[in-house]
This record gives structure tokens, sequence and C-alpha cells, in this order.
């Protein structure tokens, strides 16, 4: 997290080094005072977007998570949207500097409320991401977490009989709908139940209960997939 920010940080403050180059050494119009109030104006509301973008940067680029840090881009393109519209607006108040004070507090305000607003609307659609994210993750728990053991399950079988079983239920359970709910709370916890019982029967290499068990997973696993789709 801190090289990345650390090299955002050294673009963005080198791009604040020629805003302030360009703002101090273009000269002003003729027969006009160039460091009038609609210069400072415009000057004030672009370092303030210019600290805010930074900040949006930081709050993006602290995450590790390689899936939140993707979820968490847009609020760096928002705000650096935001940044271009305001040196435009702030520019030409600056540029424009006999413009008076109030027209360049009104337009530059407009333009401030309208870059924070989206922000915020960013921030809360990347908020509302990772709930549906964090929901999904917790649904599919059960059968990822099922699947990999029945994957593991096949190494432990100790005769080809056993291990085909083991491999029908691991293909069953594989290519079943990975999506949960509550509704399906009682008969995963049948499966779950078999499960530990075939895995037991595989472990003392008992072909006959394995074998028993496993037919009995295969409906389990063929029921909860038709509830599924009746839930749908």
């Amino acid at each position: 997290m801190k090289k990345r920010f650390g090299f955002y940080a050294i673009s963005w403050a080198v791009l604040l080094a020629l805003f302030n180059v360009i703002a101090f050494v273009s000269p002003g119009w003729i027969w006009f005072e160039k460091y009038e109030a609609a210069f400072w104006i415009g000057y004030a509301f672009i370092t303030a977007t210019f600290l805010g973008q930074l900040a949006c940067a930081w709050f993006a680029l602290k995450e590790e998570s390689a899936t939140k840090l993707f979820y968490k881009v847009s609020l760096i393109t928002t705000s650096y949207t935001g940044l271009v519209v305001t040196f435009v607006i702030g520019g030409l108040c600056m540029l424009i500097s006999p413009l008076p004070y109030w027209i360049g507090i009104l337009v530059c305000s407009i333009v401030l409320v309208a870059n924070i607003l989206a922000v915020i609307k960013a921030a809360a659609a990347i908020d509302e991401v990772q709930k549906i994210d964090n929901k999904v993750k917790s649904q599919t728990c059960f059968i990822k977490t099922l699947s990999a053991d029945a994957e593991a399950l096949i190494g432990k079988a100790q005769n080809e009989t056993i291990k085909a079983a083991c491999k029908k239920v691991y293909e069953a359970i594989r290519y079943s709908d990975p999506m949960g709910n509550n509704s399906l709370a009682s008969i995963e916890s049948e499966i779950a139940e078999a499960f530990t019982k075939f895995a037991d029967a595989v472990g003392v290499n008992d072909l006959e209960l394995a074998l028993s068990i496993s037919h009995r997973l295969l409906d389990l696993i063929g029921d909860r997939n038709t509830k599924c789709k009746l839930l749908k």
C-alpha cells in the first residue's frame, strides 16, 4: 500500500507544483491587476480539490486486497475527473481576474459541491458492491468448501470402487448450484452430516458403507438442486 500511494503522491505533487508554476509565473491581462479576488478564489478552490483528490487516492490505495482495490479505483477516477473540471473552471476565474468575486465563489462552489456529491455517490456504490460480494461469498461458502473436501477425499480412497464413488459425489457437488439461503439450511445440514459419515467410511475402507452413504449423498444433493431451482 505504501509503495503504491508513494508513487501516486509523487505524481500528485508534480502536478500541484506545475499548477503553482503556471499560476504565479504566467502574466496577467494588460491593464488589469492579476492578483484580484477572483484569482485567489480560483486558486483556493483548485488547491482544495487537489487535497481532496489526494485523500480519495489514499482511501482507495490503502487497501491490501486486490479485489477491494479494484472496487475503489472508481473513487480515484471520479475525484480525478472532478479535479480536471475544477481546474478548468477555477483556471478561468484566475485568468479573468477582473471577474466579480461573488461570481467566482458561486461558480466554484457549485463545481465543488458537484464533486463532493459524485465522490459520495461513488463511495456508496463501492460499499453496496462490497456488501453484495460478501453476501455472495457467504451464500456460496457451503458448496465451495464441500467441493474442496470431496475432491481431497478422492485421493484418500483405497480401492477403485470407492474412488469411483468419491468421484461421483465430487462431480455432483461440483456442478451443484453454489448459491444458498436460509431455506436450504436443513438439507445442507443433512448433506454435511452424510458427507462426514461418507468420509469416515472411505477412511476405514468400508466399501459397503461408503457406497450406501454415497447414494444417500447423491439423493440429498439432487434434492438441494431441485429446491434451488424452485427458490429462484
